[in-house]
């Protein structure tokens, strides 16, 4: 298993990044909370669980091992397969997730696209005993606002990746984009996640 990789940041999007370490470029799926821990940053270090199917051999990966670890906890939840933990954890910074799951309230994990109230009461029924509600050690990096057009661009390629439809999400986007037009990326995907 890879543990980590750490290298050159060679593409970053709020959904994947490829890193290059020694000639070789890795191809990482990762979250919201990854991509703004590496925005901006041309090396780094990532961890990494890999899930090896029949059809595929995915990387998925995560700026903090606290993140990783909420992760796995969530695949181990029957119906949460790898890209729905991924939602998830783009859907809510660890630390408000941690909260969220601790204090039983699945009625607010159920504006996840994917997650209905059966999957929502699993999550909380089968790990609320397993996190603390306890600092979250990574830290919350803002973006910068940048071109609106580059900010609209990044975050309807985040939305499809996501698997959400590319009208639906270019739609929701500039709506989201002409009430606040200075927002990052990272927070107009969190609101358009709300919205779809």
């Amino acid at each position: 298993m890879i543990e980590y990789i750490k290298g050159e940041i060679d593409e970053l999007s709020p959904a994947h990044m490829i890193m290059e370490c020694n000639g070789i470029g890795y191809e990482l799926n990762i979250s919201l909370t990854t991509y703004s821990a590496f925005n901006g940053h041309k090396q780094g270090k990532i961890y990494v669980y890999e899930v090896i199917r029949e059809d595929a051999h995915l990387l998925f990966g995560f700026a903090t091992r606290e993140e990783r670890e909420l992760f796995l906890l969530l695949i181990s939840v029957s119906g949460v397969g790898p890209n729905t933990a991924r939602m998830i954890l783009s859907s809510l910074p660890p630390a408000e997730l941690i909260n969220v799951i601790a204090s039983g309230d699945d009625v607010g994990l159920t504006f996840i696209k994917g997650i209905g109230s059966k999957t929502a009461q699993r999550i909380v029924v089968d790990l609320k005993n397993k996190v603390k509600t306890a600092e979250y050690s990574g830290e919350k990096n803002k973006l910068l606002p940048g071109n609106r057009s580059e900010t609209a661009e990044g975050a309807v390629a985040a939305l499809v990746m996501l698997g959400f439809q590319k009208a639906a999400s270019q739609k929701v986007v500039d709506s989201i984009l002409k009430k606040s037009p200075a927002e990052s990326v990272e927070q107009v995907i969190k609101d358009a996640l709300k919205m779809l």
